[in-house]
């Protein structure tokens, strides 16, 4: 069995290869892309999908979405893809945030909500925000989610 990762190499690897949110890449986290159906992503996992489905609202609420669904995560897109949830306990040993909000904005925000900003590419930072309950999906977090789906047109 592969040793877990830790959080920081985890999402250095999901910033890697969300780099170029023009192109859906397939899954975050290595591999190859398999499509899935967001109750086979869930499966078990019944906190990652009770906050999902708010994070789901909050998207669906902004105008029209697409959804992929890969063994590693959920992208959401438009033209281009500007937010990923995906579940950090598959990959790490321990206590996580049941789900993490990964969103491509073009400005680094200064929110000390967020876990990890890399700039993966010039102007393009790639945030990182743990989501643990649906209450965290709060007006802030639908502000962002607004900015980085109207970038994605």
């Amino acid at each position: 069995m592969k040793p877990k990762a830790s959080l920081s190499s985890l999402l250095a690897q999901v910033t890697e290869n969300n780099r170029h949110p023009e192109v859906d890449t397939g899954p975050a986290v290595g591999g190859e892309i398999v499509a899935m159906t967001l109750d086979e992503y869930f499966a078990g996992q019944p906190d990652s999908r009770l906050i999902f489905d708010a994070l789901r609202s909050a998207v669906d609420a902004l105008g029209p979405v697409q959804i992929r669904v890969t063994k590693s995560q959920v992208a959401f897109r438009r033209q281009r893809a500007f937010a990923w949830a995906w579940m950090p306990g598959m990959y790490l040993r321990g206590k996580h945030a049941p789900l993490v909000l990964t969103l491509s904005l073009r400005r680094r925000d200064s929110s000390p909500r967020w876990k990890e900003i890399v700039e993966p590419a010039p102007g393009r930072f790639t945030h990182h925000l743990e989501l643990r309950s649906s209450a965290d999906i709060d007006g802030e977090v639908r502000a962002w989610l607004q900015e980085a789906w109207a970038a994605a047109a």
